[in-house]
Formats: structure tokens, sequence, C-alpha cells
């Protein structure tokens, strides 16, 4: 499935009209793209972390992926990655190869209350100024750009409480939290 020279797909963006935080990673890893899922590694965070947001609004079941995209829809969070494609051995970003990045003018036009860019890791955040410029914004700073601790299993540097802290200051002055 992965392997250089093969050029890997990533998945389709998890947006609505009312999504006011749009969250970034840098490409699905090996778990996520056999899955079909954002963060579809049963040791990443990401889904955790957002359950104990929004503790009075249960997480729908893992096995139950397409409520849980419209369950962070409703809390007006969207996902998706700075690469549309990419050749890459394993899931580690140090190993992604010839990426193309994804179209952000043609999705920034389906977000009108978009607020604050949250990029998931720090290759996503390697794209920050390419992404808001991609998204007509390089010097509008109506628009924040956020630098998030990785959700992934591989950033085990950061507890899942020291994550769930900074995920919570992130996303707390667009009224998600």
């Amino acid at each position: 499935m992965e392997g250089r020279g093969t050029t890997l797909v990533g998945l389709s963006p998890v947006v609505s009209a009312r999504t006011k935080v749009l969250v970034l990673g840098s490409f699905p890893g090996v778990a996520s793209l056999r899955a079909a899922q954002y963060y579809g590694h049963p040791q990443n965070h990401f889904w955790r972390i957002l359950a104990a947001l929004w503790p009075d609004d249960p997480l729908p079941a893992r096995e139950d992926y397409a409520a849980r995209c419209q369950w962070a829809i409703d809390h007006q969070l969207g996902i998706w990655d700075v690469y549309q494609a990419c050749e890459r051995e394993g899931s580690l970003d140090a190993n992604i190869r010839n990426a193309q990045v994804n179209d952000f003018a043609a999705l920034a036009r389906r977000l009108p209350l978009l607020a604050a860019i949250a990029h998931n890791g720090g290759e996503s955040f390697r794209h920050a100024k390419a992404v808001r410029a991609s998204l007509g914004l390089p010097g509008d700073d109506r628009i924040a750009s956020l630098r998030l601790p990785s959700t992934s299993p591989a950033n085990a540097s950061w507890s899942f409480e020291k994550k769930l802290d900074a995920w919570r200051a992130a996303l707390a002055p667009y009224g998600l939290v």
C-alpha cells in the first residue's frame, strides 16, 4: 500500500458552511488511510481530545465514522490536511516526499465563518504561510493560524492532559469550548 514511487491520495475535507475552526493535519497515516478515516489510528488522541472538550455531547462510536464527522461539524470544527497526495513509507511526516498541497482557495469559498486554522502538529504548521496565501489571507489577521501539539501517537513527549490543555486554550477564543 505504501512505498516509494506510489502516490497516496488523502481524504476529502470534513467541513460545512458553519465551520469556524479548520484543523489541518499533514497527511493521514497508514491506519487512517486503510480505514478511510481522519485520525483512524486507535492511539491517536484527536477524537479523545474532542470528546474531553465536549463532555456533554458524547462522541459517536468509532464504528460510526460518518456520525463522528457530523459531530465535529456540529461543533463548528472542520478537518482536512495540508497535503492532497504524497509518497511516503510508513506514517511519519519525516518520510513524506513529492507532496501536493490541497486546493485551499476552493475550500475557502465554502467556509464563510472561518475564524482560525489550527495546525495539528509541526509539519502542518510548516505550511501555515502557504495555506494562508492560498486562502487569500497573507496579511489578514482576522483569521488566526494556530500551532497545536500533534495528536499523533508519535508525539509521545506530550501527555494527553498537556495536549488537551493546549487544544482547549486554542479553541476557546472561537467559542468551540
